[in-house]
């Protein structure tokens, strides 16, 4: 009870404040999430204004701060017992993974930092399955403003691969502790290839979707729930104008499996990709191949989406395209690719889309 009563005092008391209130914590004040100076990037709720809300994993938040010393104020929701995990990077230097531990967090970054300028970018490694996070606020002494966000943006949509799950086996093992345990949105091949092509990155992705059937007793597929920010439980709708990307790819597949009915298939992908030409109508949109799938599926796909682009291509959408990753990516949980393979699937596609754009 003591402790509900601190965590809804915290939040009246960050909600009420000004953007640069003196809340002192020794030589720091309490900035706001809702301060112009912190930048996010991906789908977000703001319900509540003050306070972002994030479902998607690779949602990232960026601030400047002046100091050696910052602390994040980030709310977990907690459901079930499941706990987000969260990379950290400070000044574009060694990411870091951690795990929140309880519904109000206070995340201190680590000692050794220089009394000057330092940037902190703070990723949602884990998706909707895991909860919501809701960022409050900054502490620091001074914040400062960033230099403005790349120009390119790409969006990524996908399912399990692309939201990064199973990958990162760096700390827990495949088939140990939770089953998001091995998340890892920032270190993903869509991240990656979006930070080698100096982009902004989107992952709208869910573990589990497909395009016309989805596994894992999941109700809904990909162009239910595509324009959504709670991807899981398709709620909660997105405005498109928010983020308009020069390159969207589309990862599916492999949930739907090679014995699906190849026409209507190939129906509900041409109809996907004609919805999303409503909103991007001058996206180069890339059709991939799973690069975890097997030989047996790979092959039903290529042919899938050879039909899927010549059809768009003969009817005018000369901006669809299709990639075939060179071979099959397995090596982490459940034959998802793991890190070095998400490295290995980035270069690939980074190297597609810079002869694409000529990037």
């Amino acid at each position: 009870m003591i402790k509900h009563f601190l965590y809804l005092l915290l939040l009246i008391t960050l909600s009420n404040v000004s953007a640069n209130a003196l809340n002192r914590h020794g030589d720091i004040k309490t900035f706001n999430a809702d301060d112009p100076l912190i930048q996010y990037t991906g789908r977000i709720s703001l319900k509540n204004p003050h306070i972002p809300r994030i479902w998607a994993s690779g949602v990232y938040v960026e601030a400047k701060f002046k100091g050696s010393k910052c602390e994040v104020l980030i709310n977990d929701e907690v459901p079930g017992d499941n706990h987000n995990y969260l990379e950290i990077v400070i000044d574009g230097k060694n990411p870091y993974r951690i795990k929140l531990k309880d519904k109000i967090n206070v995340i201190s970054i680590p000692d050794g930092l220089s009394d000057g300028e330092h940037t902190i970018l703070i990723c949602k490694d884990t998706e909707s399955n895991t909860g919501y996070i809701d960022i409050v606020g900054f502490r620091c002494e001074q914040l400062l403003p960033l230099s403005a966000k790349p120009k390119r943006k790409i969006e990524y949509f996908g399912d399990s691969i692309t939201s990064g799950t199973g990958m990162d086996l760096s700390v827990i093992a495949c088939d140990k502790g939770q089953w998001y345990d091995q998340h890892n949105g920032y270190m993903s091949y869509g991240a990656r290839t979006s930070r080698n092509l100096n982009a902004q990155w989107q992952l709208t992705a869910q573990a589990g979707v497909g395009l016309i059937h989805s596994c894992c007793n999941m109700e809904v597929v990909m162009p239910q729930i595509y324009d959504k920010v709670f991807l899981r439980s398709d709620s909660i709708k997105w405005d498109f104008k928010t983020y308009r990307p020069d390159v969207v790819t589309i990862c599916l597949g492999q949930n739907d499996g090679p014995q699906q009915d190849s026409t209507q298939f190939c129906t509900a992908y041409i109809n996907f990709i004609k919805t999303i030409r409503q909103h991007y109508p001058k996206a180069d949109i890339i059709c991939l191949t799973s690069p975890m799938g097997d030989k047996t599926l790979s092959i039903v796909l290529q042919r899938y989406l050879t039909a899927i682009t010549n059809n768009l291509n003969a009817a005018g959408d000369k901006r669809v395209s299709k990639y075939f990753f060179s071979r099959q990516y397995h090596n982490g949980c459940g034959g998802h690719p793991d890190l070095a393979d998400h490295e290995l699937i980035a270069n690939e596609l980074t190297a597609y889309i810079k002869q694409l754009k000529g990037w």
